[in-house]
């Protein structure tokens, strides 16, 4: 085991680094993971190898995709944080319009720790660097990110700020700052089921395991109702809290919460 004070050491270096790749954000992205030769590879990827690989292990639904029809420019989409399927699952769920003009905001200092796990994420997934610690929202910090609006295209955001399990956790509000800088509407996403196909510390998702055969596990997408650009950010962050917690307390374990909380 290492000393106490090696510990300290390289904890300490660890989040001094942390804190140089979310302020270096804007550095750190990748412009040619949107170009039209990696939007011919990646709609290749999802189609031959990740919708693949995602109907092995999940059972998908989504509802509320008749709320994205209403939309005719571009959009920030905002969705709560379970697993790291959460993406192509979402992905795979917009409409092709949508999901081909679609960017995701990934955490600098989680994913772009090094150039070659930043080159793929950025060809899979379109990803764009971003301070996941709620800070930064200055004009300088999100230089990047207010081209890709202004060029027309649609953010995805997960303003927990990291994976959670057991609830909808605090709403941070950069996406409504950022909508309200552009003057573009939020479209709130809840996405259950998918912390069981993949929780935190695992690199590879799993199946349902059943009495004779494993299973697929049910996940499920929720589209809301988009909310308009306003000068409030705490308001319109409110309204994406309420429809994560709303959604929670659809499932069973809110349910359950609920009926506990009732009967005391």
């Amino acid at each position: 085991m290492l000393p106490f004070h090696r510990k300290r050491s390289l904890g300490h270096r660890v989040v001094k680094r942390g804190r140089e790749l979310r302020k270096a954000a804007p550095q750190l992205d990748i412009p040619w993971a949107r170009s039209w030769v990696a939007g011919v590879v990646r709609g290749g990827l999802l189609r031959f190898v990740l919708r693949p690989l995602m109907n092995f292990y999940t059972r998908r639904r989504a509802t509320g995709r008749d709320k994205l029809a209403r939309i005719k420019g571009p959009v920030i989409l905002v969705a709560n944080h379970t697993s790291h399927i959460d993406t192509p699952v979402i992905i795979a769920a917009l409409p092709r319009r949508l999901r081909k003009r679609t960017a995701v905001a990934a955490a600098a200092d989680y994913f772009y720790r090094n150039k070659l796990l930043a080159a793929l994420v950025s060809l899979i997934f379109n990803t764009v660097p971003m301070d996941r610690m709620g800070g930064g929202l200055g004009k300088q910090a999100t230089d990047h990110l207010d081209r890709l609006l202004d060029e027309g295209w649609n953010l995805l955001v997960y303003p927990e700020g990291t994976r959670r399990g057991g609830g909808a956790g605090r709403v941070r509000k950069g996406a409504a700052v950022l909508a309200n800088r552009h003057k573009l509407p939020v479209v709130p996403i809840r996405v259950s089921g998918t912390r069981a196909v993949m929780p935190p510390g695992r690199f590879w998702p799993r199946r349902l395991h059943g009495k004779v055969v494993s299973k697929r596990h049910r996940v499920q997408v929720s589209f809301g109702e988009p909310i308009r650009p306003a000068d409030d950010a705490g308001a319109m962050t409110e309204r994406v809290q309420r429809f994560f917690e709303q959604a929670d307390n659809g499932d069973g374990a809110g349910r359950l919460r609920k009926r506990l909380t009732l009967s005391r």
